[in-house]
C-alpha cells in the first residue's frame, strides 16, 4: 500500500502542477497576442521583444526568436515543446505502476489466503482468511484509485500539449506573415 500511496501523492502533485501551468500560459499567451497585434501594427519590434520576454511562455520564446531573426525556422519551435510535456511521462508511468502494484497486492493477498487454507486443513482460520482476502481487495482498489485518475489526466494533458503545439504553430505563422508584410 505504501508505494501506491506514494504514487498517488506524486500523481496528485503532477496533475495540480500541470493544471496551473496550462492555465497560466493560456492567460499569458492571450495577453501576449493582444500586445503583439498592437506592436506589429506600428512596426515596433522592440516592444514585441519586450512583450515576449515578459510573457515567458513557449509561444513567446518562439515568437521572440522569429521577431529577432525575422525568419521562421521549424527547429526553433520544437525546442520549447519539452516545457509543455514536463512530468507527463512520469504521470503516465505512475498510471501504469499503480495498476501493477494493485495487482501485486492482489496476488500476495491471495497467496496468503491460500496459505491460511493450506495450513488450517479444509477451512483454516476464518479471520486470517478474511484478512488475507481483504488485503488483496484493498490493494486492488488503492491501485485503481491512483491509476484511473492518473491515466485520465495523462491523456488529457497529452491532448492539451498537442493542442498547444498547434496553437503555437498558428500564432507563430501569423506573426511571421505579418513580419513579412503578407498580412496586416
Amino acid at each position: 500500500m505504501i508505494p501506491i500511496i506514494v504514487c498517488g501523492i506524486v500523481a496528485t502533485f503532477i496533475i495540480i502542477e500541470r493544471c496551473i501551468y496550462f492555465a497560466n500560459i493560456k492567460k499569458k499567451d492571450l495577453k501576449l497576442m493582444s500586445d503583439l497585434n498592437d506592436s506589429l501594427s506600428s512596426g515596433n519590434f522592440e516592444a514585441c521583444a519586450v512583450a515576449c520576454a515578459q510573457a515567458d511562455t513557449p509561444v513567446s520564446q518562439v515568437i521572440k526568436k522569429a521577431v529577432d531573426c525575422r525568419r521562421y525556422d521549424e527547429k526553433d519551435l520544437r525546442v520549447v515543446v519539452p516545457r509543455f510535456e514536463h512530468l507527463l511521462s512520469t504521470l503516465g508511468t505512475i498510471a501504469n505502476i499503480a495498476t501493477l502494484l494493485g495487482l501485486l497486492g492482489t496476488v500476495t493477498g491471495n497467496i496468503k489466503a491460500f496459505g491460511v487454507l493450506g495450513a488450517g486443513g479444509t477451512m483454516g482460520d476464518p479471520t486470517l482468511l478474511a484478512g488475507a482476502i481483504a488485503e488483496a481487495l484493498m490493494t486492488t482498489v488503492a491501485g485503481l484509485c491512483v491509476s484511473i485518475p492518473s491515466l485520465i489526466f495523462h491523456n488529457f494533458f497529452v491532448s492539451r500539449v498537442n493542442h498547444c503545439i498547434v496553437e503555437m504553430e498558428v500564432k507563430v505563422t501569423t506573426i511571421m506573415l505579418r513580419l513579412m508584410g503578407r498580412v496586416r
